[in-house]
């Protein structure tokens, strides 16, 4: 049985991408795409220069266009589902992103530059944290990596961050944009992934609309590590946040 296209990492113009959200999901349609993510930068590291995201006023901005587009979706009852998600910088300060993300109103969380155990205790703080401030009958957002190599990893504490990541249900993503970091070199990462039921997901990086597509190498990988249980995992969550 095929899977359905997927990819869960996308830029708008509200950080580093070229389109508008509107613009993205009009291609996604004509793509036969299933499932995509929004999730723009959220940093105020060195690269804060990379988004707009930096106050209420343009969180609000960004969460309500999201908001339009996934109620365009439904009223014109579209087989795509769009999903509320940022991509936050692990170099940013914990008191400016518990300042301006509100867990209650993301579907999907990425954390990008994880490369050490410093990084693990720091998304362990947040997702704590953010347990805390849940509302009454929400659920915690997905939680994946965004363009992870696990490299960093091979050679010393992998239990640590295989722990990490069943525990915390943060997965993988299979991104084309960075194909080294799937390559067989990292091939006891994946049997990791594999025996631990961690899910993979699979997110393209995109900043433009051309690439929104690139799905075909990260699904032939997911088949060559044989972690097509661990991407069912994944679907099964975003299933559940329809």
């Amino acid at each position: 049985m095929p899977f359905p296209k997927i990819n869960l990492h996308i830029h708008s113009v509200y950080s580093d991408g070229k389109d508008t959200i509107e613009q993205i999901m009009k291609r996604a349609l004509k793509l036969g795409l299933k499932y995509v993510a929004i999730t723009d930068h959220f940093t105020d590291s060195w690269k804060e220069w990379v988004s707009i995201l930096k106050n209420h006023e343009k969180m609000l901005e960004y969460l309500e266009e999201l908001t339009d587009c996934q109620e365009f979706l439904r009223i014109n009852n579209e087989t795509l589902t769009l999903y509320k998600g940022l991509e936050i910088d692990l170099g940013s300060s914990v008191k400016f992103i518990r300042r301006y993300v509100n867990v209650n109103e993301f579907d999907l969380i990425l954390f990008e530059y994880l490369q050490d155990i410093e990084s693990i205790a720091f998304i362990k703080n947040l997702i704590n944290y953010w347990r805390n401030t849940l509302l009454s009958g929400n659920e915690l957002p997905i939680f994946g990596l965004a363009h992870f190599n696990p490299f960093h990893f091979l050679h010393s504490n992998m239990d640590v961050l295989i722990s990490f990541l069943k525990d915390y249900n943060i997965y993988f993503e299979f991104n084309p944009s960075y194909p080294d970091y799937y390559s067989t070199q990292n091939r006891y990462f994946f049997e990791q992934l594999k025996n631990h039921h961690i899910p993979v997901a699979i997110g393209c990086d995109s900043h433009s609309l051309h690439n929104l597509n690139n799905t075909n190498e990260p699904l032939e990988m997911i088949s060559y590590y044989n972690l097509e249980n661990n991407f069912q995992i994944l679907l099964k969550s975003l299933i559940s946040l329809k």
